[in-house]
């Protein structure tokens, strides 16, 4: 059996990040572990310090419970340099080249409405983006 994974993504604003991955993505906030009806009855149990609070964090997963869970959590460094890992959002890879190219271009355009940034583009492959914190993702056709 493979093993399940988790991707975290450090941030400064995490509730903004939640917000343009959730739209990329399609996740939704993932509920918190039982016993707790809420992240701040979860987030109790550790004794944050007095600055922190549970909008310091989100927790998103896939609503049909393929992909692997995203914590996105705030931390006082700013982000520094080029991912050395990143995502890639994969759009249906059926049909002509120039089909996959439009629905690769569709995509890009949406995620620049939700907040994304194009960093640059390789016609007829692939875009390279930011999210709105400068992490790099790109976006591409899946396989045929």
């Amino acid at each position: 059996m493979a093993a399940r994974i988790d991707l975290t993504l450090d941030c400064t604003n995490a509730q903004l990040l939640a917000e343009f991955w959730r739209t990329a993505l399609g996740y939704v906030d993932e509920p918190p572990p039982a016993p707790f009806r809420t992240r701040e009855e979860w987030l109790a149990q550790f004794d944050l310090p007095a600055d922190e609070s549970a909008d310091d964090g989100a927790w998103l997963c896939d609503p049909e419970g393929h992909g692997p869970r995203l914590s996105i959590l705030k931390v006082p460094e700013p982000k520094r340099a080029k991912n050395r890992l990143h995502l890639d959002i994969r759009v249906p890879g059926h049909g002509s080249p120039d089909e996959r190219w439009a629905r690769v271009r569709t995509e890009a355009d949406r995620l620049v409405r939700a907040g994304g940034t194009v960093l640059e583009e390789f016609a007829g492959h692939h875009v390279v983006m930011a999210d709105p914190e400068g992490n790099e993702f790109c976006v591409a056709a899946a396989p045929a």
